[in-house]
Formats: C-alpha cells, sequence, structure tokens
C-alpha cells in the first residue's frame, strides 16, 4: 500500500469547497502530493463547467452544500462518468440520498490525508 501522499502523484483531483480556508488547505497538500488540482470550485455551476470541459479526472473531493446549493447533481455526473469521489462535509448520513450510500463521508474539518486515503486505498 503506498502512503496517502504518493497516491496523489500525477492525479488530477477535481476539488470542490466553498469555505476558502479549507480549500485551501485541500489545495496545498494535494499540489505538495503531486496532483494537479481543477479548482478549488465554491459553486455546483462552476464546478460542472469544470467537469464539461476536463477530458479527465481521477478523483473529486466535493463539499454537499455550495452557498445553498447540494452538490448532488455534480455527484450525479461523477458517477456516470466514472470518477471516484467523496464528500468532505459536516452532515451526516442522513443528508446524503441513498444511491450515494457507497460513498465514503469524511468529517469536516477533514484532514487532507485521510480524504487522499479514501480516494485511493482499496
Amino acid at each position: 500500500m503506498s502512503s496517502p501522499s504518493s497516491a496523489l502523484s500525477g492525479r488530477r483531483i477535481l476539488l470542490v469547497e466553498d469555505e476558502y480556508f479549507i480549500a485551501d488547505d485541500m489545495v496545498r497538500k494535494f499540489e505538495e502530493s503531486g496532483a494537479e488540482v481543477v479548482g478549488p470550485f465554491s459553486r455546483v455551476e462552476d464546478a460542472m463547467a469544470a467537469l464539461s470541459s476536463s477530458p479527465h479526472l481521477d478523483g473529486a473531493v466535493l463539499d454537499i452544500n455550495l452557498q445553498g446549493r447540494m452538490v448532488f447533481p455534480l455527484a450525479d455526473e461523477l458517477t456516470a462518468r466514472g470518477v471516484r469521489f467523496v464528500f468532505a462535509t459536516g452532515y451526516d448520513h442522513h443528508t446524503i440520498p441513498p444511491r450515494f450510500d457507497h460513498i465514503v463521508r469524511c468529517e469536516k474539518p477533514a484532514d487532507p490525508e485521510t480524504v487522499i486515503s479514501a480516494l485511493f486505498d482499496p
């Protein structure tokens, strides 16, 4: 098993998070670990546009509530494309629709290493 940091080397990660300090911390850690970060995006519409124009993503980290809009349409699109993702949220599992029961939910404030492990460990 590789270390969480080395698991990101060369990967493209979509980051969807509307809390500046959390997003900044994740971007810094992901880039230090060799990932290319697509984002961060604080609005569902912006993240959907980026997804439409991104030829390849290896994973995504999604906050559930972005300025009052739920991220589930983006999660549906990621699922349809076969892109692995995790929810990084303060919401409990009851807020997440049952179709996403298999998706890991990382409790905020989520440690970037924990998020990386949730995305890429088998």
